[in-house]
């Protein structure tokens, strides 16, 4: 008998609530992006609720937005997120640990060598979040004048990847012998140079670190453009998708999986988790008199600049009252600005109304009770339109711990959750299986 599916959760903070107007909220800590006391406390309640990880975005410049916008912004300025997520593991034991580290603005050997020691540091939590970078003044900060192009980006992704992992596959598992009597430190024989030379990337190896606890610390994509569709289905284990609704949720799922199918890839190698804002109430309109608050604490300035971000073209000069006009495509996110122009075309909204929606958050939502939220992601995951989510929190800590203490129990209650983690790594609790070494097979 096959066993039920259960839900995955992550949590992703950017760095800490998506939402603009989270730090003005009642009872939120408006500090939380630069204390780490906060986040001890963040991580320490995320593990008392079996999340599988706590996922950190990562900014590679200050938000590319106008003064009189980014002045509003709580996400000005964070930490580093391996050294941050370094520091949480040692507070915390089973709890996964996922960065975003940006193959546009990184060398491979450094994101191999950093995800290596998160990994062996955490005993075996580290997973990767692959991305190409969408802010075009990340450029300014590396010594670039221009972007790279769209393209041009996913294809170093690609081989990026390669590198990577083949970086963490230097030393066999059972290389260092540590053979006091006879003095070797390592077996020479079970030691690989990679000597990669590409189109895009030149890497000699090997990794100056042993091979990490998990094999390879878990690869997750962000994204749902057509290349980053490819991708995830070629290389990730876990996909942070941005569905808007249940139909295109079922939609995204299918398009990826079904890629997997035609490469030869196990479905079940890879955990589709779309990112979900979730509101909870005691009542279905008191969560909704919770969201309206918070929307209305994102200024216009702040939201007209957010809508600039997603379309990758200045809005403030479009009529706020008007309909959105016809939008160019940039070399900044596809994915951002086709969801943006999808969403106003289809509820017919004013340049305005656009902003405040994506001045707050203008994706997935469940406002509700713990009932009906456990009713909706358990329709997701049955139809097909996921593994789980990503949770997003309109507020810290309060909507946070609101999630775990009424939600999580309606989830464990219908047996849609754990009630205790299955292993002590994050494959192990994400059900993925231990990447076997391309260089060094098992011994007989």
């Amino acid at each position: 008998m096959t066993a039920p599916r259960r839900l995955r959760l992550g949590a992703f903070m950017r760095p800490v609530s998506i939402h603009t107007g989270a730090w003005r909220y009642p009872g939120a800590w408006p500090d939380a992006n630069f204390n780490f006391a906060a986040y001890k406390h963040f991580a320490r309640t995320l593990e008392r609720g079996k999340f599988d990880a706590l996922f950190l975005a990562d900014h590679m410049a200050v938000l590319n937005m106008p003064t009189e916008a980014l002045k509003r912004s709580h996400t000005v300025t964070s930490f580093e997120p391996l050294t941050l997520l370094s520091a949480l593991s040692t507070v915390t034991e089973r709890l996964g640990l996922i960065a975003t580290a940006s193959t546009t603005y990184n060398e491979p050997y450094h994101v191999a060598r950093k995800f290596a020691s998160l990994d062996h540091i955490s005993g075996g939590r580290a997973g990767w979040n692959l991305v190409t970078t969408a802010n075009p003044d990340a450029a300014l900060n590396f010594g670039h004048d221009e972007h790279m192009a769209h393209g041009e980006r996913y294809k170093r992704a690609r081989e990026f990847f390669d590198v990577v992992t083949g970086l963490w596959d230097s030393w066999a598992d059972d290389a260092f012998v540590r053979d006091a009597g006879s003095g070797v430190f390592f077996d020479p024989d079970r030691l690989h140079v990679l000597n990669h030379k590409g189109p895009e990337l030149s890497v000699r190896g090997p990794l100056n670190i042993a091979r990490p606890v998990q094999g390879w610390p878990v690869v997750v994509q962000a994204g749902s453009s057509e290349a980053g569709r490819q991708i995830a289905a070629e290389t990730a284990e876990a996909v942070f998708s941005a569905p808007s609704t249940l139909a295109d949720g079922q939609r995204f799922y299918a398009d990826v999986k079904g890629r997997m199918d035609r490469l030869g890839r196990d479905r079940d190698s890879l955990k589709i988790l779309p990112g979900c804002f979730v509101v909870v109430g005691e009542t279905l309109a008191g969560a909704r008199e919770k969201r309206a608050l918070l929307d209305s604490l994102v200024h216009y300035d702040s939201a007209v600049a957010s809508l600039s971000v997603a379309l990758g073209v200045d809005a403030s000069r479009f009529d706020p009252d008007g309909p959105l006009p016809e939008i160019p495509e940039t070399e900044s996110s596809k994915s951002g600005r086709e969801r943006a122009i999808a969403l106003a075309r289809r509820e017919n909204l004013t340049v305005r109304q656009l902003a405040q929606r994506l001045g707050g958050y203008a994706g997935l939502a469940m406002v509700g009770t713990p009932a009906s939220i456990a009713d909706a992601m358990e329709e997701w995951l049955a139809t097909d339109a996921c593994d789980g989510f990503n949770v997003m929190f309109p507020y810290l800590p309060g909507g946070l711990e609101e999630f775990v203490d009424h939600v999580v129990p309606e989830l464990q209650r219908r047996g849609l959750f754990r009630r205790e983690y299955e292993g002590a790594t994050l494959r192990e609790n994400l059900g993925l299986p231990r990447p076997a070494n391309r260089f060094f097979p098992p011994r007989p």
